[in-house]
């Protein structure tokens, strides 16, 4: 059973996702939050195994409540979603970089919302090629800048380097394996390789590596 927390202000948005959430076989909402402060408190006594945050809260917004739970040693199995309406984009690399495991909009297909919570708990980020088309668009209209040391990319292979610098472009385990010509089993551990090296908890942080250190740019093509 995945247990979900719900965090959001608007009581009828928690409604409708309770209501869907526990439609399923496999999901139960364990607890609601009104507020980011109470998301913290309620995931520290749940310890739920995904976290739907909606970004913007009254007191403790969302993007704060993510980082603490993120931080906390105890909820390192946690997981968090993002629930947003894609007018925030000044915060997804923020967010990324704290951990969160991807976004997810508000009005989105009721079977979406599902398939994000499985994804999630089974420990793939959601972060789709299109939100990552979304990321790279953001990343290009920025000043350039000098990119953050590539010192953290030492301990990788000459493969894992390019792994990640396709997962950082928006590829699938399933497009990498077709562009390196191996399995999608070989490619999953050549990313999960990765992400221990790097100290990530998913996919979703490998992109801001990827950016950050230059192994992508914008206007990069496989």
């Amino acid at each position: 059973m995945i247990r979900v927390l719900l965090a959001d202000d608007q009581a009828l948005v928690r409604a409708g996702f309770r209501a869907l959430l526990d439609s399923a076989a496999d999901i139960e909402v364990v607890a609601e939050a009104a507020d980011g402060e109470e998301a913290v408190r309620l995931a520290c006594a749940e310890r739920p195994d995904v976290v739907l945050m909606d970004i913007r809260m009254p007191g403790v917004d969302g993007l704060a409540a993510a980082g603490r739970v993120l931080a906390d040693p105890g909820l390192e199995s946690t997981r968090i979603v993002i629930l947003t309406t894609f007018d925030l984009d000044e915060y997804i690399f923020e967010a990324l970089r704290s951990g969160v495991s991807g976004f997810l909009v508000k009005d989105t297909e009721p079977r979406d919302l599902l398939h994000a919570v499985r994804v999630v708990h089974g420990g793939e980020a959601l972060l789709s090629p299109g939100i990552t088309r979304r990321l790279i668009a953001d990343y290009a209209r920025r000043p350039p800048s000098a990119p953050a040391s590539s010192v953290r990319l030492n301990g990788l292979t000459e493969r894992e380097r390019e792994v990640v610098a396709l997962v950082g472009g928006g590829l699938s385990n399933e497009e990498i394996a077709a562009h390196l010509v191996v399995s999608p089993a070989t490619a999953k551990t050549h990313v999960s390789r990765a992400m221990v090296k790097l100290g990530v908890r998913d996919r979703a942080q490998l992109v801001v590596i990827a950016y950050e250190t230059a192994l992508v740019t914008p206007g990069w093509s496989r």
